[in-house]
């Protein structure tokens, strides 16, 4: 097969690929507008099937902008909805946040002295200092008995 061959079945399907593109694009557009009536949609849905060519370009020539609008409407729509999502998912509380939450709860008795101290290292990030020792001190205990 020549090269010009190639190049031009490849063109072709470059074609083909944009025209199947634009077509679904057009579709999603249709359903997606709200303010469109069911009728509208179907009356577009049969021009587009019927004559698809001369369907498609007097739908971008009509609708164009609004096809546009709704887009970039979603798009922003898709941007919030993911921020929202991960500042739920991050968490906004500060490590300050937490050791101040920890101190009131020692503060009212809730938790004891030694439960803070755990939470506090687990909050910064480290292995608290006291709870080695007593962990040595009960091995030793309990193998001299």
């Amino acid at each position: 097969m020549p090269l010009w061959d190639v190049i031009v079945s490849i063109f072709w399907f470059m074609i083909l690929f944009t025209w199947i593109w634009l077509l679904i694009s057009i579709f999603g557009d249709i359903f997606r507008d709200h303010e469109l009536s069911g009728w509208g949609k179907a009356l577009w849905i049969l021009f587009l099937v019927v004559v698809p060519w001369l369907g498609a370009l007097v739908y971008l020539i009509a609708r164009g902008r609004s096809m546009n609008e709704r887009a970039l409407a979603q798009a922003q729509r898709n941007e919030q909805a993911f921020g929202q999502y991960v500042r739920e998912t991050a968490g906004t509380t500060s490590t300050a946040d937490e050791l101040a939450k920890l101190a009131d709860l020692r503060d009212r008795g809730t938790i004891s002295a030694e439960e803070f101290e755990r939470a506090k290292a687990k909050v910064l990030g480290h292995a608290p200092a006291m709870a080695a020792p007593a962990h040595r001190d009960q091995q030793a205990a309990t193998s001299s008995t």
